[in-house]
């Protein structure tokens, strides 16, 4: 082989070395230059492309570094024998029909999972970040406690006992970098002997993380005191994952007799245990927060878990699981080895957050923001309410809206969709076909203004109009 047809491109970015090497390199692979084929020499490539020697030379020593060719001294250069070794394939063509979809565009977005970024207190973080990292400490930039620094423990129990009502030692909380990295933890823990009840519908996050781990789970549906305990006895279930004060994603608040009679299920046997998921917990516009399950329990049953990730945003990655004390021992033996997974400068970043009183006045000022686009949304919604019926308001950052028998989620949802809306029906969390006889939307606020939630809202009041009618 004395010469190759390669078409050089000199208006091209990529240097004219890297054309001739990504050529012969191609024709390699789909067996256009076969194995023990003889390159044409450096200069007379050169001379035939019109290029520099040293141009040819930097390919061919590329070709070389990578195996596709080999050099014989006084002989030249020769393809490698690699075509047995492995069989190079072009990449496959989609089939018709199977093209991934494009993701619709939508002008107004109801989602019950945003938060209002924009109120980011950035002023204060990056003063209170300045201070930490002018301390110059160099012990900051090491692993640290693997639980999560002590006094950052000792500030989130403080805070919790404070606000709501968990009863615990800094010695039972483990900081780790969000919900689900917590959880996979508890289930090092806790081993997998254990089957798990979700109330249905759930934050399918959770029940997919565990079921994904080799958990036998099992759902229960719930009455609107939340998790039927009755129901939840008959599964044999030996844990119960719960969100007693704003259940995901009905919105329920489990009253204290509920609370009472799950406690005492969790009691009847010793390897019973409670994961209280404390969700929205701190977003309640009507009365004080509702105390979490974890203060009532006297038997050390609870295992509770919470984020800073929905009340100062998702990027903080910032959770705290709180043990029980049986549990302490277990999480020692097979767990204490671990390093924290949340950096100690973040560490210290959101315990002064919290200590210089920053996180109350932060709550605050979102609960005020949220109670006006909660209020904004209810009103819009009123010539809605003259056939559906408006639940889990007054907490959490979504409403639901359920419609009379005969109108259908699919259909909602899609004439929302065809007007740039997306909303999200509740049959989207179940795990089960739960016992909900009618179509239910779930509407969040939390990330809208309120003039985009009246417009919104006053186009879906026009597009679901004449549902009733169906």
């Amino acid at each position: 082989m004395n010469e190759l047809t390669v078409t050089l491109d000199t208006a091209s970015a990529v240097p004219l070395y890297e054309q001739i090497y990504e050529y012969i390199k191609s024709n390699i692979q789909n067996g256009k230059i076969r194995c023990g084929d003889k390159l044409p020499s450096t200069r007379a490539l050169a001379r035939y492309l019109e290029v520099s020697r040293s141009t040819v030379e930097l390919a061919y020593e590329q070709l070389l570094a990578e195996g596709y060719v080999e050099s014989e001294p006084c002989r030249g250069y020769f393809v490698s024998q690699i075509e047995e070794l492995y069989q190079w394939k072009p990449a496959m063509e989609k089939p018709k029909g199977k093209q991934c979809k494009k993701e619709s565009v939508y002008q107004y977005d109801f989602s019950p999972r945003g938060i209002d970024l924009n109120s980011f207190p950035y002023g204060i973080w990056r003063k209170l970040s300045k201070e930490v990292l002018c301390d110059d400490k160099a012990e900051l930039f090491s692993l640290g406690d693997s639980q999560g620094e002590y006094e950052l423990r000792e500030t989130i129990c403080r805070y919790l006992y404070q606000a709501r009502g968990v009863n615990c030692e800094p010695e039972q909380i483990i900081v780790g970098a969000g919900n689900d990295y917590l959880l996979m933890l508890l289930s090092t823990i806790l081993g997998k002997a254990y089957k798990i009840a979700f109330e249905n519908p759930t934050y399918r996050q959770a029940y997919r993380l565990f079921e994904n781990m080799g958990y036998h789970t099992v759902a229960v549906d719930m009455d609107v005191r939340g998790m039927r305990v009755d129901r939840l006895a008959e599964t044999g279930a030996d844990i119960a994952y719960v969100m007693p004060s704003h259940q995901y994603p009905l919105g329920i608040v489990m009253p204290v007799k509920r609370r009472m009679e799950l406690l005492k299920w969790a009691a009847e046997k010793e390897e019973r245990y409670i994961i209280e998921d404390d969700y929205d917990s701190e977003f309640r516009y009507k009365g004080k927060p509702i105390p979490a399950l974890q203060g009532y329990d006297r038997e050390e049953k609870v295992i509770y878990i919470g984020t800073f990730s929905r009340s100062i945003a998702p990027a903080i990655r910032v959770s705290y699981l709180v043990l029980p004390r049986p549990l302490f021992e277990a999480y020692h033996d097979k767990c204490r080895f671990l390093s924290s997974t949340v950096s100690r400068v973040d560490q210290l970043i959101i315990q002064r957050f919290i200590q210089q009183g920053y996180y109350e006045r932060h709550l605050n000022k979102m609960r005020a923001l949220y109670k006006s686009r909660h209020d904004v949304m209810v009103n819009s919604l009123k010539p809605l309410l003259k056939f559906c019926r408006l639940s889990g308001e007054n907490a959490g950052v979504h409403l639901l809206l359920e419609f009379p028998a005969g109108v259908t989620e699919e259909e909602l949802v899609g004439r929302a969709a065809k007007s740039g809306i997306k909303v999200y029906g509740a049959s989207c969390y179940d795990i089960e076909c739960a016992e909900r006889k009618n179509a239910t939307i779930l509407l969040g606020y939390a990330n809208m203004q309120e003039e985009r939630i009246k417009e919104a809202v006053g186009i879906l009041s026009t597009v679901w109009e004449d549902c009733r009618l169906l």
